[in-house]
């Protein structure tokens, strides 16, 4: 047995040296690096019988160290990336000669599929499907859509809220891999007719990630599109969210007071499950009974109680709420207000002493309190209930790499009040930002608080206008104000403040 002194803290690079193979060096632990320019071998404690047997037949011999656990473990991370990478480009290479080459008979196709999906080792589907995950975590994707037309299929993922083409693939390729799907995500392999939704689980790199997988049937054969879920331990601080410190002072006070309603509003994908599961991490406390009801779970905790909406068992929002009424609890969390009798039995559970977090998809604050007298709630009831209303959206920020002056047409300027001297800046594309131009997203987020003067208004009308205007007089900084602020910082291109909108006002 060697005796090594172990080495701590140490951040290593992958190194492949030319007469080893790669895969045999991790299938025996055996990790190779550059320690001060120098080719050197590595092992930690856990694997050293295995790794320091073959150590003995190399060839040649390496210097060799002993790493602890946390470094041995991202070193032996960095290869396994490494290998997925090359199985993806070579997955790639394959596809394009596939292309080349002519239909294959119908008999063949059948041997070659039976080979795919029994040869558990090398079956090039399931090699797929795996590096098909690790290049959606890698890109930072939030959904993968795999689509199937009349004679080819195509794999897209949504970086940043859009959707980007990552691979074409053979119509026939594509049944295999929603199969392999369906067989991961513990769906019926052999029913195509209806749509199916699932769960399943994937580990990469050493992190356990969730999956949320819907299967629709379409005229072509069936599409699938997977969303991928944080764990709780990723949901970002309150601080990192990204909203004006001012909003997140105002939020945070709310968040001390007992009872009443926090509502956040905004389209499908701005945020607004995250931002709602952050403010239940700031509220979360071993004295609190905190409990949500959701449709479906999206971020799994381990220190609150959830509920999943099951509406063909009756388990309706509506009827969770009133279950959990009767469970004492603190502070309760609702995914969604779809309707009246959800609107209702919120509204009361605030007035009874707790606190309620939900959402609702309008598009501005001062929206939100009309839709709630539509949805039949008094406004007496909602100047009582409601502490505040936070209406967000998600801002792609441009690339610092490579974002480029662009010139303010005329009739822009007009449309949107922005003066044609103004310095703007647009998308152009590099490696660091995936070719797309942007680089991560920032939250924007007008906050309404109930104050006086509003529940003076409600006495008289809930007019989405009347609020507005009475608010802009305090000082409310509208989304489309915000909008133009980052514009005009060169955070982010016109096209993006106008999809997400700059022109609301």
């Amino acid at each position: 047995m060697l005796n090594l002194e172990t080495m701590h803290n140490l951040d290593l690079d992958t190194y492949e040296p030319k007469e080893l193979h790669t895969e045999i060096n991790l299938k025996n632990y055996l990790l190779f690096s550059k320690l001060n320019d120098e080719v050197s071998a590595f092992v930690c404690e856990r694997y050293l019988t295995e790794a320091s047997n073959y150590y003995t037949k190399l060839p040649s011999k390496y210097p060799l160290y002993m790493l602890d656990e946390d470094s041995y473990d991202r070193l032996y991370n960095r290869f396994l990336e490494l290998r997925t990478d090359k199985t993806m480009e070579s997955m790639q290479e394959d596809s394009a000669e596939m292309e080349d080459e002519e239909d294959i008979s119908l008999t063949d196709f059948l041997r070659t599929s039976s080979d795919i999906l029994t040869s558990e080792e090398s079956a090039p589907i399931i090699k797929f499907v795996n590096a098909l995950f690790y290049q959606a975590v890698k890109k930072r994707a939030s959904d993968i859509h795999i689509e199937v037309q009349e004679k080819r299929g195509e794999v897209r993922f949504r970086i940043d809220g859009m959707l980007v083409k990552n691979a074409d693939l053979d119509r026939k390729v594509v049944n295999l891999i929603v199969s392999r799907i369906k067989v991961i995500s513990n769906l019926d392999i052999s029913e195509k007719r209806i749509p199916q939704d699932g769960r399943t689980q994937i580990k990469i790199a050493g992190e356990t990630l969730d999956i949320r997988v819907s299967v629709l049937p379409t005229f072509y054969g069936e599409r699938v599109v997977m969303r991928l879920l944080m764990k709780s331990s990723q949901i970002p601080n309150i601080n990192e969210l990204g909203f004006h410190p001012s909003v997140i002072g105002e939020i945070q006070k709310l968040l001390r007071l007992s009872h009443g309603i926090i509502l956040v509003t905004g389209p499908t994908g701005s945020g607004k499950t995250t931002s709602l599961h952050s403010f239940l991490r700031e509220v979360e406390d071993p004295s609190k009974n905190v409990i949500t009801v959701e449709d479906p779970v999206e971020y799994k905790s381990n220190s609150i109680s959830q509920i999943q909406v099951n509406e063909k068992a009756g388990l309706t929002f509506a009827s969770a709420l009133r279950s959990i009424l009767r469970q004492d609890p603190d502070v309760i969390m609702i995914g969604e207000i779809r309707d009246e009798e959800t609107a209702d039995i919120a509204v009361r559970a605030a007035l009874t002493g707790h606190l309620v977090f939900s959402t609702l998809h309008t598009n501005s604050a001062t929206a939100t309190i009309a839709r709630l007298a539509d949805m039949g709630i008094e406004p007496f009831l909602i100047s009582s209930s409601i502490l505040g209303i936070l209406a967000q959206r998600l801002v792609r920020v441009l690339c610092n790499e490579c974002k480029e002056e662009d010139t303010l047409a005329e009739e822009f300027a007009n449309d949107y009040a922005i003066s044609p001297d103004a310095v703007i800046y647009k998308a152009k594309g590099c490696k660091a930002c995936n070719y797309t131009g942007f680089k991560g997203r920032r939250s924007i987020g007008e906050l309404v608080v109930m104050n006086d003067k509003i529940k003076n208004i409600l006495k008289t009308t809930t007019d989405e206008y009347t609020i507005k205007t009475a608010l802009k007089e305090d000082g409310l900084k509208t989304l489309a104000m915000q909008l133009k602020e980052m514009l005009l910082d060169g955070e982010t291109s016109l096209d993006e403040a106008i999809r997400i909108g700059l022109g609301d006002e």
